[in-house]
């Protein structure tokens, strides 16, 4: 379901229109090395050195650049750059930590922008993040950027359980500002929770997506995804290798998939297919990242 493009959704647009007239080949060829920043850091107010001018400095960031293995590549920086080139400016600094696609067609696209960022008020640097749902079409001059819908994770609940607490304290599960405000809000199932703990035991897992930023209904269809009812969650890094990347082991994957399913995912898609349908899927959405659904 798509919302009415607000004001920073039109500023976007806008940002996004000089980046319309490549083709994804072009972008393959042209991409300078893929340049990635770990998530996992938690989101929160701090105060960094102060500039000569006693002005607190925003952190430094670097331009993100698609993985020379995508699919679309310019489908992904279309997106990117519009996200970037909105939410750096004198006041306030962003990092891409990944784009994945929540769909991927032949003429429209999702591609989820997972960021860090940081803005400054006075001598305060505020730290936080949000994961931005950009659609896009393609068209005979490339791809646009046709909305934006920024994630919603929801207000922080109380009490935390036992498995959110665990989650959000684990070194080994990477969640970005948007995946840990999901967690915090209680809008995710336990049994997401609980999966993430057991696949932490064997790997370093790190989540892109979890609810809130990924599309409604699964992409180009009428069906309800299991993100936004808190019942899935993306893995884009195992043990820090990019799944989409070619020198990654695919036993790496697809040995992450196989004890995804055994820890209770009913649905489980990726790069590889493994199995039958419904358990294993493989599709161009998801040869960036692991997904996987569980039962309610």
């Amino acid at each position: 379901m798509t919302r009415s493009v607000d004001r920073r959704s039109v500023l976007l647009l806008g940002a996004a229109a000089v980046l319309s007239g490549c083709t994804d080949q072009a972008a393959r060829q042209t991409s300078t090395p893929p340049s990635h920043t770990t998530a996992g850091t938690a989101t929160g107010t701090t105060s960094p050195p102060a500039s000569p001018s006693g002005v607190p400095a925003l952190p430094r960031v670097s331009r993100w650049h698609p993985d020379p293995a995508d699919l679309a590549p310019r489908a992904k920086l279309v997106a990117v750059r519009a996200i970037e080139n909105t939410g750096n400016g004198p006041r306030s600094a962003l990092q891409v930590l990944d784009a994945q696609y929540g769909g991927l067609l032949a003429a429209s696209a999702s591609v989820l922008v997972v960021c860090r960022s940081w803005h400054r008020r006075g001598r305060t640097v505020t730290a936080g993040g949000a994961t931005y749902d950009v659609r896009l079409r393609r068209g005979l001059g490339g791809w646009r950027v046709t909305a934006v819908h920024p994630s919603r994770p929801g207000p922080v609940h109380r009490p935390l359980s036992g498995e959110e607490r665990a989650v959000l304290a684990s070194s080994r599960i990477e969640l970005p500002p948007a995946a840990r405000a999901d967690v915090l809000s209680g809008q995710v199932h336990a049994s997401v929770l609980t999966a993430m703990l057991r696949l932490s035991e064997r790997y370093r897992v790190g989540v892109s997506v979890v609810r809130s930023g990924h599309p409604l209904h699964v992409f180009g269809t009428d069906r309800l995804s299991d993100h936004p009812r808190g019942r899935a969650f993306d893995t884009c890094r195992i043990d820090g290798a990019l799944v989409v990347a070619r020198t990654t082991p695919r036993r790496l994957v697809t040995g992450y998939m196989e004890a995804a399913a055994a820890a209770g995912a009913y649905n489980v898609g990726g790069p590889y297919l493994l199995g039958a349908a419904p358990q294993f899927f493989s599709d161009g959405t998801h040869h960036d990242h692991v997904h996987a659904g569980f039962p309610s």
